[in-house]
């Protein structure tokens, strides 16, 4: 529809374009203009063959646009011959304004300076061949001057356009990237919660399963050891609903977050006397200078040890211990989670989600991880992360 709508825009500029010429080219003829005082030596009078020519020259301006350089130079042939036989050119010399200014706006500038030259060379063609030579040069200057004006004219407007197409194309991309970052930040924090998600519900469910299998075991012969630990459970289950409330509370729009500290390697020793309470026999062991750590390194020290000893209390087995050390270097920091268990083959030890989430973090923060067998017997989950300019 807009090609159409385009071409009948441009039918109805070549018929008024025409409409004016033939009304200029009949009426001021000859006898008129001498009339009015005006020189006429070598003018011819019009007749049906230069209203033909009027017609022809105004008739490509209907294909302008589709076939602009085509349409000029089929416009500067009957122009060139009017001005050869001496007719008066009325506003014939308005449509090839019009199709100069087309092959400008419309066509690349090799093209158009070549249409630039074809004009300037019809019009010195016309004037040379014809028996109207003007009053002077200034006439044939002026000319010049309102061609090249009006190619330069066309020249504008299209660097503009295409200014303006290359600003939207820009902006385009720019949305576009935009919005590839947004999904990309929004994968990646769903990532991040989702392994926040597993470290705290897989930790602290594990420590209830095993103190709820310990509660039955002893609940007819010892009631209050029992109780005890139904109330262990019963704590465990408090932390464990207060950091997942924590954690999920950033997915709510409607609700502001429990704001708190992330936990790090100060609260170890807590976590550690909570796997003491779930039946794992645990030893916290803190070597070198104790010193602040980077908020991320610091949380993700303490995902590693906790998803390690949740990794102990699963398949370690009865009977084992584990040991966790923490070694602060000038350097580097060292956690190892270290047990003497015999339970579960090594490969359901090694292939669970929690320490895919651990090894997504140790990459993170550049850190090296190490989880397999120790060769005694026992396994080993070991991050050492590195440290700039001692922290």
């Amino acid at each position: 529809m807009r090609i159409d709508r385009t071409r009948l825009h441009d039918t109805v500029l070549a018929g008024m374009v025409a409409a004016a010429s033939m009304a200029l080219f009949v009426l001021y003829g000859p006898d008129r203009l001498q009339a009015e005082g005006l020189p006429v030596d070598g003018m011819r009078a019009p007749d049906p063959f230069g209203a033909l020519l009027v017609l022809l020259v105004c008739a490509p301006i209907a294909v302008r646009r589709s076939r602009p350089l085509t349409a000029l130079c089929a416009g500067l042939v009957p122009e060139t011959l009017l001005s050869s036989f001496g007719y008066g050119t009325g506003m014939s010399s308005l449509a090839v304004l019009v199709l100069l200014y087309s092959v400008a706006f419309h066509r690349g500038l090799a093209m158009a300076l070549g249409a630039l030259g074809f004009t300037l060379a019809a019009y010195v063609l016309g004037v040379l061949a014809g028996p109207l030579r003007g009053d002077g040069w200034d006439e044939h200057v002026v000319t010049a001057v309102v061609l090249v004006a009006v190619w330069g004219a066309g020249r504008s407007l299209r660097l503009r356009r295409a200014y303006l197409e290359e600003l939207k194309d820009r902006a385009a991309r720019m949305e576009r990237a935009h919005a590839a970052d947004t999904r990309a930040a929004r994968a990646e924090e769903r990532s991040r919660i989702a392994r926040e998600l597993h470290d705290v519900v897989a930790h602290h469910v594990s420590v209830m399963t095993v103190q709820a299998a310990a509660a039955r075991r002893v609940l007819a012969s010892d009631p209050d050891l029992a109780r005890e630990a139904l109330s262990a459970i019963e704590h465990t289950g408090r932390l464990a609903m207060t950091e997942m409330r924590s954690i999920v509370g950033v997915l709510r729009t409607d609700t502001r977050a429990e704001l708190g500290p992330q936990p790090g390697v100060p609260d170890l020793p807590a976590l550690v006397e909570q796997m003491r309470e779930a039946g794992l026999p645990t030893r916290l062991l803190v070597e070198g200078e104790v010193r602040p750590l980077p908020a991320g390194v610091d949380l993700a020290a303490y995902r590693l040890v906790q998803e390690g000893l949740t990794n102990s209390l699963r398949h370690a087995g009865a009977g084992a211990k584990a040991v966790v050390t923490v070694r602060h270097g000038s350097r580097e920091l060292d956690v190892r989670v270290e047990d003497d268990g015999r339970g579960a083959a090594e490969e359901s030890r090694r292939t669970g989600h929690g320490l895919v989430g651990i090894r997504e973090r140790v990459a993170l923060y550049g850190g090296i991880l190490n989880i397999g067998p120790l060769p005694g017997g026992g396994f080993e989950v070991r991050a050492r992360f590195p440290l700039k300019d001692g922290q």
